[in-house]
């Protein structure tokens, strides 16, 4: 499986680059989520993407969606599969392709070449997209999230997405035999724990306990740190000394 989280930013110097929005692209033809999607590469590369899953209705989750539609648009009868709960569905038609923040792309797709479908993902549920089995499942966060439990013939991997400390979505992974890496928000430091606390977001000392909810060592990957704190956030996650969690490089092609 290839994992490449894409990235919003550039370095400055020799300054690691900020993250200001999330996306994931797995095996170059599905991503969980849009945050970054419409600046990652070529219209010809964001057109090999067929499957988007969406966690939730955060913008820096969704906010390049309508460009990356429109870059990847063939004017073919196959077009790009947006999957997501109730929540999102509804909030895509309401705020986002709504004529007024940009062009109803759900209403075009009724009337001419389509620019996108839209699929309904059930908690709980796994669907079978691209050769993987996706199963998408309930987090804590102030707006209803999905975590997305990845697996593939020889290696799987997990994306809580936004989340505060929770339990079923660890349950789930510990049952996964190939299971590789975890891709795990961090997103305040410790000092921000109050506010981390209400907006149901981790800090380090939040995160490593939800990784000592795993019960085996796979590669755990920091991510969702909030570009502001960075270097302090970064600072805790290492004082943890948890030999299997590494910061997340995006740009970068992470292969199990």
């Amino acid at each position: 499986m290839k994992v490449t989280l894409v990235p919003s930013s550039i370095a400055s110097g020799d300054e690691h680059p900020s993250q200001y929005l999330i996306s994931y692209l797995i095996n170059e033809t599905l991503a969980i989520d849009a945050g970054s999607l419409g600046l990652y590469g070529t219209p010809q590369q964001q057109a090999m993407i067929k499957h988007v899953l969406i966690s939730h209705t955060h913008i820096d989750h969704t906010a390049t969606l309508p460009i990356f539609l429109e870059n990847a648009y063939e004017a073919k009868s196959d077009c790009v599969t947006i999957h997501g709960s109730d929540a999102v569905l509804e909030s895509l038609r309401r705020d986002i392709f709504n004529d007024r923040t940009w062009p109803d792309f759900v209403a075009l797709s009724e009337t001419t070449s389509p620019f996108l479908k839209l699929e309904r993902l059930e908690p709980g549920r796994a669907v079978e997209l691209e050769g993987l089995k996706i199963t998408p499942l309930p987090v804590d966060h102030v707006v209803p999230t999905l975590g997305f439990l990845v697996e593939g013939p020889h290696s799987s991997i997990l994306i809580p997405s936004d989340t505060a400390p929770t339990d079923l979505i660890w349950e789930h992974a510990n049952r996964v035999p190939n299971l590789a890496a975890v891709f795990l928000e961090a997103s305040f430091p410790n000092a921000m724990a109050e506010l981390a606390r209400i907006s149901k977001h981790l800090t380090p000392e939040l995160f490593g306990g939800e990784v000592r909810k795993l019960s085996r060592r796979v590669a755990v990957i920091a991510i969702h740190i909030k570009s502001r704190y960075r270097e302090q956030i970064v600072r805790e996650l290492r004082a943890l000394d948890l030999p299997n969690v590494e910061i997340g490089e995006f740009g970068t092609a992470y292969h199990w």
